[in-house]
């Protein structure tokens, strides 16, 4: 018997994004994009980390971000950006979405996960969390160097 108020089971998580909301400037996010299929191995391979990671360089060159890291899981990525205040989230996900979909024919889900850090939050945790979650997975053992990976200029 269910003793809460709400029905059990599995639920998603998501934001309502039909509000936005500016971040301020200098605003640092940790976002994770999942692809839509969670079982087979999608973004680590030689030609798709390519399109990635040409992709995030171009916007952190274009000043649509200041990338941190950004990191390939087989199923999905971790980033850590600084965003200018007058950029929208949704809509440079969006855009970054629909450009790695139509060169590497990526399947993204239709959202994503972002937390803006707070002040009180360390960019240097998040930093280390990113990097570490190959190791959590299993994928490669605690002194190996994980080869989907792409660090920004500081």
């Amino acid at each position: 018997m269910n003793k809460y108020p709400f029905p059990l089971g599995r639920f998603e998580k998501q934001l309502d994004r039909s509000t936005h909301y500016p971040a301020r400037f200098g605003a640092t996010f940790f976002i994770t994009i999942c692809c839509e299929a969670r079982i087979a191995n999608q973004l680590c391979r030689e030609d798709i980390a390519r399109v990635l990671f040409e992709t995030g360089r171009c916007y952190h060159d274009t000043q649509k971000w200041y990338l941190k890291i950004l990191l390939l899981m087989p199923d999905h990525l971790h980033m850590l950006v600084g965003i200018p205040g007058n950029a929208d989230l949704a809509n440079l996900l969006r855009d970054f979405k629909r450009v790695t979909a139509t060169i590497a024919r990526i399947h993204w889900q239709r959202n994503f996960f972002d937390h803006r850090l707070r002040h009180d939050e360390s960019e240097a945790e998040k930093f280390e969390y990113i990097r570490q979650n190959p190791v959590r997975a299993g994928l490669i053992g605690a002194e190996d160097e994980w080869p989907y990976v792409l660090l920004g200029d500081g």
